[in-house]
């Protein structure tokens, strides 16, 4: 039986109501609201669910604040995830931590309550992928507290809640003439790894973690023990791939190019901007990672290779995604068109 007591303060004025709901062989559940009407709507919602065997204890979730789970998921979660994903997965919950749906119970938030959350990013101009990753975040805080941290009666607010749209893909190609100028303001270091990565579709974590190790040139493949979708991969290495490695000199380290991602970047950016190739976001910046938009685009234009064949050299994990990477030129499909085959260019 549910009982509904006032709580008053020193003055015995009353400031909120008390719901417990008492049954034998359930643990007892209590709850504080400032309405009694509120108090009674959660008092009888419990003794239905307890009256048709699917009640779930609320008490974790219902004294628990989001910026509390995010703490303790901050803690337990994310030094689980790969290291280079745990500093910006660090900075998404710092932020979260930030706005006002943190103070709130964790029980109380709803999608309304995340879709204003949505809205005020959006004023600060954060892009919708970053908006989306944001979500991604907190969505998968309610699955952890669901599953592991016994807070089972929590719903996850983040499914009910449109996400922003993305953008249409990049389709940026390496124009005639970039090539050679990028090549010819890189030092040695840099212009290989350039034509590796146009020859390849290797990935800037690929390659600043490549090591000599991992490259047999005899056999004319590397391998990839970790690459960003979580799977070892084999590279198979053209004669152009073969000649920029084959130039560079090995070092103590053992490692290929002696760079970070981040030197990586650094490096790029000084030599995009010596060979006069924009930078920044516009339409016509040219960005390290659309050289892997450019290798893909040329598995099919330049070779026989088919869909698979090539899924298994850019390692994409759907051919969604690998098609999203492919832009082909028009004056190769007319070409095509008229008879011509595929090959070097």
């Amino acid at each position: 039986m549910a009982s509904i007591n006032p709580r008053k303060d020193r003055d015995g004025v009353t400031i909120g109501w008390q719901a417990q709901v008492r049954r034998n062989g359930y643990p007892a559940q209590s709850k504080t609201f400032e309405k009694k009407s509120q108090a009674q709507a959660w008092a009888r919602q419990v003794e239905s669910e307890v009256e048709r065997g699917v009640f779930v204890s609320r008490g974790e979730a219902e004294r628990t604040t989001l910026g509390e789970c995010f703490e303790r998921y901050q803690r337990e979660i994310t030094p689980s995830k790969k290291p280079s994903g745990q500093g910006p997965e660090r900075g998404f919950i710092r932020q979260w931590l930030q706005r006002p749906i943190a103070r709130r119970i964790v029980a109380e938030i709803r999608g309304v309550d995340v879709a204003a959350a949505v809205k005020e990013m959006e004023g600060e101009e954060k892009s919708a992928n970053t908006i989306r990753l944001h979500l991604a975040v907190l969505s998968h805080l309610f699955t952890v507290a669901q599953g592991d941290w016994g807070m089972e009666s929590l719903d996850n607010p983040v499914a009910r809640v449109r996400k922003p749209r993305l953008p249409k893909g990049r389709e940026r190609r390496v124009r005639e003439g970039e090539m050679g100028a990028l090549i010819g303001a890189a030092d040695l270091r840099l212009a290989c790894l350039i034509v590796l990565a146009v020859e390849t579709a290797m990935r800037r974590e690929d390659l600043a973690s490549l090591t000599w190790e991992h490259v047999d040139l005899k056999a004319r493949s590397l391998f990839l023990p970790k690459t960003k979708n979580g799977e070892a991969r084999t590279v198979p290495l053209s004669p152009g791939a073969l000649e920029s490695l084959a130039t560079l000199p090995r070092n103590l380290s053992g490692s290929v190019f002696g760079l970070s991602a981040d030197g990586i970047d650094s490096a790029w950016g000084r030599a995009r901007a010596a060979a006069g190739i924009a930078g920044g976001w516009g339409d016509d910046a040219l960005h390290l990672h659309d050289l892997r938009h450019e290798a893909t685009s040329r598995f099919f234009e330049r070779t026989d290779l088919d869909l698979m064949e090539i899924r298994a050299i850019t390692g994409h994990k759907s051919l969604q995604m690998l098609s999203r990477y492919t832009h082909l030129r028009t004056v190769n499909l007319v070409e095509r068109l008229a008879g011509a085959k595929r090959g070097n260019r």
